[in-house]
């Protein structure tokens, strides 16, 4: 079948049902393997102690947070350019979960730099930059949920995420464009890992434990959303029957 097909609501609904138990397992497996890895078999760091072991949590949460967005941005631009109904509430779905990481991702960011640089908090430009896209994210929910028209809403929250995707390449290359006291990426895809195999390994079992996490949420938040606005529908009505 052709993947097409499912940007109708009622098509996308019955896939993700089916996917949803999937990618929730596969999260729930990554995480306590990732958690082990990384709280149990990876060393101590030789610099931060055990401070540094935050960076499990921490990366992932920041990397879903602007992965998530940019996603937003491409359903924004299906939404604006081809006005299909699951890309908006595609969008509606994913503003929540990329919240809830960049939210995660500035809290164990504040816990690693107490110890780290001795204050919670600084106006580093990687935390001032991530902190700007929780703001988008609020922003986005607050804006589309402020105007009763749905379809206005829908673009005016598209227009809105594509004007702060820009925020995403400053915030990944922010620590190389400033003098910041974020320290630089541990994984280059050019240069490698400066990480041992151990750590690495946990981080990137963590990243894709966030990931599958995040789809299964977006996917269940998205069948809730399909069935608030295709309440008038026929196969919508059938269901509840």
């Amino acid at each position: 079948m052709n993947l097409f097909a499912y940007a109708a609501p009622q098509r996308f609904y019955g896939l993700a049902g089916k996917l949803i138990p999937w990618f929730a397992v596969s999260a729930a497996v990554l995480c306590l393997l990732g958690l082990w890895l990384g709280f149990v078999e990876a060393p101590t760091d030789f610099q931060q102690g055990e401070v540094y072991r935050i960076i499990f949590i921490h990366v992932p949460a920041a990397w879903m947070a602007m992965f998530i967005y940019l996603v937003m941005a491409f359903y924004a631009i299906l939404n604006l350019g081809f006005r299909t109904r699951m890309s908006a509430m595609m969008i509606s779905a994913l503003a929540p979960t990329g919240a809830l990481w960049a939210a995660i991702a500035l809290w164990t960011g504040s816990l690693w730099g107490k110890p780290t640089w001795g204050t919670y908090w600084a106006w580093d430009a990687r935390m001032t930059s991530t902190l700007i896209l929780l703001f988008l994210y609020f922003g986005y929910m607050a804006l589309t949920h402020a105007i009763e028209d749905q379809n206005r809403a829908d673009r005016a929250g598209s227009i809105l995420v594509l004007v702060g995707s820009i925020n995403v390449p400053i915030i990944y290359f922010s620590v190389n464009l400033w003098n910041t006291l974020h320290q630089g990426s541990s994984v280059n895809p050019v240069s490698g890992s400066k990480m041992a195999t151990v750590m690495l390994l946990a981080m990137l079992v963590m990243m894709l434990a966030a990931w599958c996490y995040s789809v299964a949420v977006v996917l269940h938040r998205a069948r809730s959303i399909i069935l608030m606005r295709e309440a008038h529908t026929q196969w919508v009505q059938q269901l509840s029957k």
